[in-house]
Parts: C-alpha cells; sequence; structure tokens
C-alpha cells in the first residue's frame, strides 16, 4: 500500500513487515528537499516522524546537512558523507542540487532497461512510488523507483538520471539506492578470495566510512555485493537487521558511513573508481537495481525473505520452479585428457548410478588440449570427438541421460583463430602491452560486433547438438580496461556488463529449456544480477566437503541453496588435498544443487553403492532441499559441529557435521526451528512432534572419525 498524504508532502509505503515514510523538506517555492524520515517495521500512523524532523531546525547550517536523512544527497552542497550523484557540467563544476517536483503512483512493477532486476507476475503483487527529483540550474532530473511488495518484506530501490538540459554532464557517481537509518548498526557482509568465497564477517559500529567494493569488471571474489546493518545483539533468530543486494554483475561499490550524530547512511551502485558517463542533452542513464529486506526475526528471516524472492522473482524461466537434475561433471576425473570412448565410459557409469545429466567440461573444442589455446574457436574438436557434439549427445540421451557442456564466451586465447582474425576484439588499452591471465584475453562485450559474434557462435553450438545444459564460466578479470572501437573509454567497464546482459538475454531466451549455470572462476560473480539469466551458479572452485560448509553457509547469508553448484568430487581432493568420507562429501552437496565431479571408474564397490544411495535419497527430497525454507541452525565459523535444515508442507531434513572427532565427547543436541505443526515419521517408523524437534531437539548419530555427517529425514504424517 502506498499512500500520498499531507498534501503530497508525505508518502508512505507500508506492507505487514515494513514500512518506508519519504517526507517533503521545504516551504513549497521550489527547493523542496526529499528526505527518508523513516525506514523500519511497520507504522500505523506515519505522520508520527514529522515531529521528529522538526528536532533537526535546530541544528547549525553544518551540523543539519549531516544529520538530514536525504533521499537522494548530491556532491558539492555541503553533505560529506558519500553521495548518490555526482554530475560535473562542462565547465569543470561539481555542484548539483536536486528538488522535489513531482511524483506517479503505479500498480505493479516496471523493468529497467537493459538491465536484470526483480519482477512481479500480476499487478497487484506489489505497488511503486516513483518520485522526480530536479536540479533548476542544470535541469539534471533524477527519476526514485520505490516497489514495495505486499506479501514479501522487500522493498526495492533504483534511480533514472536524465539531462533534461541543454548542456552536457558527466555523471561521476551514479548510484542505485541511499538509505539512511538512525542509529548505529553491526555491519556484516560477505568477503573472500579464490577457493574460499562468501566468508561471513559482522564488524561492530564504529564512526567511519566502510565500504565493500568490486573493481575487476565482475562481482568478485573478494567482496560480494550484499551488506546486512543488524541492530546489536541480533542473533540468527532474533532482531532486528536490514539487508542490502545490489542486482549487478560488475564493479561495484557499497558504503556505510556512520557519523558523529549516531545516522548511518547505506549507499549502493557502481563503483566511481570504475565510472563515469557522459550524458547528452535528452539522453538518460538508468542505475542498477539494490534489494532490500527488513526482518525482526534475525538474520535468518532476513536470509529467508531474500532466499524467496531471488528465487521466485529474480530468476526467471523453464528452470525457476522445476527440480534440478543430479549431474556428473567430466572435469576432475579427466580434465582435458579424454576421447570419445573415454566420455561414454562415465556416461554408462552415471546411469547405472542413477544419475541424470552428463557435462562435458572444458576442451571439447579448437585444439584445446590444455589451457594455453582455442577460446572463442567454438568449433568441436573432431579429433577428440570423432562423431562430434551431437554424436556425443545422441549417445548420451540414449542412455536415458541428458546431455550438457562448457563454454566461456567472454573470453579470447592470443593463440586461437579468432585472435589471429580480431586482434582488436579484446578489452586493451592502446598501444600498452596486453596482460593476460591464465593465458587468456578479455573479449570487448562492449563492442556491438562482438556481441553479435558471442551470440552467434555459441548460439550454433547449441542448435548443433542436443544440449540441455549449458555451464557459462568467467575465468579471468580485467585488467587494461580499454575498447577499439569507444569513444567513451571511461564508460567501457560498464558498457561490457551492459553487453553481457544483452548477449545472456538473448541466448537464453533463444533456448528457454536449457539450464545454464553461471561460474566465474568458481564464485566469482555469484550475484543478482547473473540469477536474472541463469538460475543457478557453481558456489566455489573448491569442493572439499569441510571447505564447502563454509562457503555454503556464508553463501546463504543471501542467496538460495536452489542456486548453489554442489558437488561431490575425488578425493586426495584436489584443492586442499584432504581425504573426506563419500558420506560427508555427499551430506554437504545437498546443501546446494547436488552433483558429482569425479572418475566414477575409480570408485570402489562400497562407495559406488554409497553414491547410488545419495542420488536416490537426493531424487526423494531435492524438491524439499531446492525449494523449502532453508535455516542455519549452527555456524561452522564458531564450532566444530555445523548443521542446517530444510522445511516444507511434507518433511523437514536436519543436516549435521562433525568436522573434528573428539574423545569421550559431550552429545551433540540440535534444536530444529520454525517446524510446520504437525506429527513426523522417522527413519525407523517412530514419531515425533514437530514441538519435540524444536523443543527438546535431536541427536545426530555421528559416525567414528573426523569430517563425520549425519542427515536425518523427517516426513510429515498425513
Amino acid at each position: 500500500m502506498i499512500q500520498s498524504m499531507d498534501s503530497n508532502r508525505l508518502f508512505h509505503l507500508r506492507n505487514p513487515w515494513l514500512s518506508l515514510v519519504l517526507a517533503v523538506r521545504g516551504d513549497g517555492e521550489g527547493c523542496d528537499e526529499l528526505l527518508m524520515a523513516y525506514l523500519g517495521p511497520p507504522l500505523d500512523e506515519p505522520g508520527a516522524v514529522l515531529p521528529l524532523m522538526q528536532t533537526w531546525e535546530g541544528a547549525s547550517f553544518d551540523s543539519l546537512r549531516q544529520i538530514l536523512p536525504y533521499a537522494c544527497p548530491t556532491e558539492g552542497r555541503g553533505d560529506y558523507r558519500p553521495c548518490m550523484v555526482s554530475a560535473r557540467s562542462l565547465s569543470g563544476l561539481n555542484c548539483t542540487e536536486l528538488f522535489f517536483e513531482s511524483f506517479r503512483i503505479e500498480a505493479g512493477k516496471p523493468g529497467l532497461t537493459g538491465l536484470p532486476a526483480s519482477y512481479t507476475e500480476q499487478a497487484e503483487e506489489a505497488d511503486t512510488l516513483i518520485i522526480t527529483l530536479k536540479d533548476p540550474l542544470t535541469n539534471l532530473t533524477a527519476e526514485l523507483c520505490y516497489t514495495l511488495y505486499r506479501e514479501r518484506p522487500v522493498l526495492a530501490m533504483s534511480a533514472r538520471y536524465l539531462n533534461a538540459g541543454t548542456e552536457e554532464l558527466t555523471l561521476e557517481a551514479a548510484h542505485s539506492a541511499c538509505v539512511t537509518l538512525p542509529g548505529r548498526y553491526d555491519m556484516i557482509h560477505l568477503h573472500g578470495a579464490w577457493a574460499r568465497e562468501r566468508a561471513p564477517e559482522r564488524v561492530p559500529p564504529a564512526v567511519l566510512t566502510r565500504t565493500l567494493s568490486s573493481a575487476r569488471g565482475a562481482s568478485g571474489h573478494e567482496h560480494n555485493p550484499f551488506v546486512a546493518l543488524a541492530a546489536p545483539g541480533t542473533t540468527e533468530f532474533q532482531g532486528s537487521c536490514l539487508g542490502l543486494a545490489l542486482v549487478y554483475s560488475g564493479s561495484f561499490s557499497i558504503s556505510v558511513d556512520e557519523n558523529a550524530y549516531e545516522t548511518t547512511r547505506l549507499l549502493a551502485g557502481l563503483n566511481p573508481r570504475c565510472f563515469s558517463w557522459r550524458l547528452l542533452p535528452g539522453e538518460s542513464f538508468q542505475a542498477p537495481e539494490a534489494l532490500c529486506v527488513w526482518s525482526e526475526e534475525g538474520l535468518n528471516g532476513m536470509s529467508q525473505a531474500f532466499h524467496s524472492l531471488l528465487r521466485e522473482r529474480v530468476c526467471r524461466g523453464h528452470w525457476r520452479d522445476q527440480e534440478r537434475p543430479v549431474l556428473i561433471n567430466n572435469w576432475e576425473g579427466t580434465y582435458f585428457d579424454f576421447d570419445h570412448d573415454k566420455l561414454m565410459a562415465i556416461a554408462r557409469s552415471a546411469r547405472d548410478a542413477g544419475i541424470e545429466l552428463f557435462v562435458l567440461d572444458d576442451g571439447w573444442f579448437g585444439q584445446r588440449d590444455n589451457d594455453l589455446c582455442s577460446l572463442g574457436d567454438w568449433v568441436e574438436n573432431r579429433r577428440k570427438l570423432p562423431r562430434g557434439l551431437k554424436g556425443l549427445g545422441e549417445e548420451i540421451n540414449a542412455l536415458g541421460l541428458s546431455f550438457g557442456l562448457w563454454f566461456e564466451p567472454e573470453m579470447i586465447s592470443p593463440d586461437s583463430d579468432l585472435y589471429r582474425a580480431h586482434p582488436d576484439w579484446c578489452l586493451h588499452a592502446g598501444e600498452r602491452r596486453r596482460s593476460t591471465a591464465r593465458h587468456q584475453l578479455i573479449l570487448d562485450m562492449s563492442r556491438t560486433d562482438v556481441q553479435d559474434y558471442v551470440i552467434s557462435a555459441i548460439s550454433g553450438v547449441l542448435r548443433s547438438a542436443p544440449i540441455g545444459y549449458v555451464k557459462w564460466d568467467m575465468n579471468r578479470n580485467f585488467k587494461e580496461t580499454g575498447s577499439a572501437s569507444a569513444v567513451r573509454q571511461e564508460e567501457v567497464s560498464h558498457r561490457y556488463i551492459l553487453g553481457l546482459y544483452r548477449v545472456m538475454e538473448e541466448i537464453t531466451s533463444a533456448f528457454p529449456e536449457v539450464l545454464f549455470e553461471g561460474c566465474s572462476g568458481g564464485g566469482g560473480r555469484f550475484d543478482a544480477g547473473i540469477l536474472y539469466y541463469m538460475p543457478q551458479i557453481w558456489t566455489s572452485d573448491d569442493s572439499d566437503a569441510v571447505e564447502r560448509l563454509f562457503i555454503q553457509y556464508g553463501t546463504s547469508l543471501c542467496y538460495p541453496v536452489s542456486t548453489m553448484g554442489a558437488h561431490v568430487s575425488a578425493v586426495p581432493n584436489h584443492q586442499v588435498g584432504r581425504v573426506t568420507g563419500i558420506g560427508m562429501r555427499g551430506d554437504v552437496a545437498l546443501g546446494g544443487n547436488f552433483g558429482y565431479e569425479l572418475d566414477l571408474s575409480a570408485q570402489s564397490p562400497e562407495d559406488l553403492a554409497a553414491i547410488r544411495e545419495q542420488v536416490q535419497l537426493v531424487k526423494n527430497i531435492r524438491r524439499t532441499t531446492q525449494r523449502g525454507v532453508f535455516t542455519r541452525l549452527l555456524s561452522p565459523f564458531e564450532g566444530n559441529v555445523a548443521a542446517w535444515q530444510f522445511a516444507d508442507e511434507d518433511r523437514v531434513i536436519l543436516c549435521a557435521y562433525r568436522i573434528l572427532a573428539k574423545p569421550n565427547p559431550a552429545p551433540v543436541r540440535i534444536r530444529m526451528q520454525n517446524v510446520p505443526q504437525g506429527l513426523y515419521r522417522t527413519a525407523d517408523g517412530s514419531e515425533i512432534s514437530a514441538g519435540s524437534l524444536m523443543n527438546a531437539g535431536v541427536c545426530p548419530d555421528f559416525p567414528r572419525g573426523d569430517y563425520a555427517s549425519c542427515v536425518m529425514v523427517f516426513e510429515r504424517k498425513n
């Protein structure tokens, strides 16, 4: 519900979980400022915020600028905090004032041109307030878009900037959203590196500006475009918190500024370090969307709201609501050393185990016997595959398995036919040396001709064979961010992402029944922007079961299990050398889209029997694990035992993991949370109530030794 009150000077967006109050401050003579007067639990009387606003008026000019909760703070007018908009004129002045001009209210939710965004399927799902602000001197206009979902604790925010004047302007910052909250908050973010992505860190309040960012051209391994502000004392199950996730896959910035007046400003959008955008008269710039969740039920409440939203109203297409197939990927089983017969041997073993999808990874194209060449030459290697992809795919289909394929569409090898034909098609900075990483360069996706080539080449392969799954990889980040065709070099970083989104939109739309999975050196581009095109992402190149406990647990702060690729891989593990049992590896992979990445022919009879049991279990419960409510119970970051649960109307599932064995240990008791009321049957046929599961708890029966796990399935009694 959206109300316009007090002669259109107070706007109240409200649903059962949150309220947003925007207020117009001024004398109505053309210099009225828009303030975010309140964001938090729902208000019955939005006018109650007006006396709070009046207390600001006694402040001095300088301190007032540091207190006022501007909805769209600008550069150059005495607000020294991080600002949402910075626009430089041709004369070099960088001073902008944006005053309230008009508003409109719409049912439903508008999309964003050229960018991914959350959506509605029916107009009744949401209401949208669009407020227009304008600079009276330059005629720079900002359209601030606020969409409140009616049945979700979710506020979607974005901004569009228009040059309605007669002179060119340069945007040096054009953020998506600004949120101001009174008080101070713990900041929770997800940090990491390759093979150890998205570890949560909770930072206590501090009077300074803290910035999470990427300047890599991708959202990156180091910082995820997500942050939570939690009231001190907030736990997994109690307390207030605000979560924000940016729907963007490139260089980003999220800053949290806490000042001496106990005011916290949260700002999110494109990274100004990598951004500058010329706006000619009549031109506009659309900033990406930011998704905000308010929770009064702790961090799990915030996470569950994000999970539902991302799974149901960011992910799209045929596979959004479908159970994901159990797959086997040949990569760690063969690397580049394979041929048709070796692949078919793996596929037959997979069929015997009940696996549903065979994925051929890197090495099937060009002269690709190693990672030194052929990226960009998307032509099957007939020496390795004498029957081609079509023959291989048809033979795999005849076994009853679907066939999938790995691509790295955004890359080009210097040793490739494509590079020899088009050396100007990579990102590079004029005559400076071109820096390779992993022996590859990056295709210049800001160019329409490059986009067209990628669309044509990838589509040609997908049409040539019965391909039902694509793993879309990106294994390096930007260094020299320049284009041979760009007039505005400073815009290349963002134009690359716009070009990438165009390519992804066209390919995924042309092949709607193909299951696409994103990847970027593992989890280096795990963000809501990619999920708009691909409903799942490879969580990390680190597939060690113990490491994955930490990675998947941290990722779940924002992202649903249905988006996480999780595989059982070979031991000793290829990333850390650890040996864990097949049971532990399988039970950890249950916390994601389940698959295998090993040579089935090299497994012991005992492990093969265990694999068949794992596959059957996954098929029995995957509707619950992929679409049920996920709850974190015990954190691996805080102890030797980790646990999480899944719940839907049919069953609840407890997954518990003990990392190291202890002598003469105390029993582990785990109390489940928010179990739907009723009676449940256990594996031995006995019954237990929801209340007992939550209050008395259960004791997982861990096997002896290190790296032990236990999965307990409780079927609801009809």
